[in-house]
């Protein structure tokens, strides 16, 4: 069965129409609307070979059609026309980038509030390495009284520090080895590197100060594992139950209950690195509380090889446009807020001019 551009039309006016009643949407509704050019009786019948495709479902036997998940899908793929912003919204939207860049995960809770009051949906940001942390320089620093700081300073340009004890028959030469070693050995390596065999290498490597390998490592992983856990925040949880999707209690108890960091966390996981938007309708999360529900995230850039995420979750009858609109908006003006100023160049600089 083939789907004609009239099967298109009028799927795309069923799901906007759907998205801004929450109402089965019926034939006459449809043959009343500006341009559809058909009779009742001929869109019931696409209706019907829609709805045979998997594109549409019928709530009740005397019902009108809503979309499928795979409706939703094609709509956003292919009909869905382009959301702009208003003037009000863009001056309402714009007031979040008067924000005083201070720190980033401060800036990111407060634009996860104004995504949510913008949009009426729960709205989650967070900030996500764009590839697995490495160490980009180990320092081991004499502390006198038979004790080092180790030093860990990793490629987000954070620096973790510990106070470590020494073997007594450890020398500050030692530590120099030791120091040298662990800079040829453990740098640029995700912490999944950190294999059993490399650490003997190390270890056979370290000489005296072997025996602090184990403890340097213990520390490195941690610090590793920690940078990949960025703070999720998630603002308005609540707006769901103003959804008619949700005026059942213990559908709104099951999702509000999964709208936590430690399941919005895996998120970036599954968003393409090279789609700068995306959209996960229904059954496409991975969350099995969350498949009656769409997901809209987009990324932008911090600089320091991270990206901040912002998003919605909401029914599958969202305004996939308007949101998207809204949401790209904020990552463009909120990646040209964290992008750096380039350096003037400086008076010894070759201008190339004789």
């Amino acid at each position: 069965m083939e789907l004609t551009d009239r099967k298109k039309k009028i799927l795309r006016a069923i799901v906007d129409n759907y998205i801004k009643t929450a109402e089965p949407v019926g034939s006459k509704i449809l043959a009343a609307m500006p341009g559809m050019d058909c009779s009742s009786a001929t869109i019931r019948n696409e209706m019907a070979d829609l709805t045979q495709m998997g594109y549409l479902e019928q709530p009740h036997t005397s019902a009108g059609r809503i979309p499928s998940p795979a409706g939703y899908r094609l709509y956003v793929d292919e009909l869905m026309q382009d959301y702009r912003l208003s003037v009000d919204e863009t001056q309402s939207l714009g007031q979040v980038m008067e924000l005083k860049i201070q720190e980033a995960d401060r800036v990111i809770s407060q634009v996860s509030k104004l995504v949510s009051q913008m949009t009426n949906l729960p709205a989650v940001a967070m900030t996500a390495s764009a590839g697995a942390p490495t160490v980009k320089q180990f320092d081991l620093l004499s502390a006198g009284s038979g004790s080092f700081i180790l030093v860990v300073m990793t490629s987000s340009e954070a620096i973790k520090n510990k106070l470590i004890k020494l073997p007594v028959s450890c020398t500050d030469q030692d530590l120099k080895l030791l120091s040298a070693v662990l800079n040829a050995s453990l740098t640029d390596l995700p912490a999944e590197a950190f294999t059993p065999e490399l650490l003997n290498r190390v270890s056979r490597s370290a000489g005296p100060a072997a025996s602090l390998v184990p403890v340097i490592v213990d520390f490195t992983t941690h610090v590793l594992k920690e940078q990949q856990r960025s703070p999720v925040y998630v603002s308005g949880q609540m707006k769901l139950l103003g959804q008619p999707e949700y005026r059942d209690v213990e559908k709104a108890q099951e999702v509000l209950a999964t709208l936590d960091s430690d399941t919005l966390s895996n998120l970036p996981a599954t968003l393409e690195s090279s789609a700068k938007t995306q959209i996960l309708v229904g059954p496409e999360n991975i969350a099995k509380e969350l498949r009656d529900t769409s997901v809209v995230m987009t990324r932008f850039d911090i600089g320091d090889g991270m990206q901040g995420l912002i998003g919605v979750v909401g029914p599958t009858r969202m305004d996939y446009a308007q949101i998207t609109a809204r949401l790209s908006y904020f990552a463009e003006n909120l990646g040209r807020m964290f992008k750096k100023p380039e350096l003037p160049p400086s008076e010894d600089q070759d201008t190339g001019d004789d």
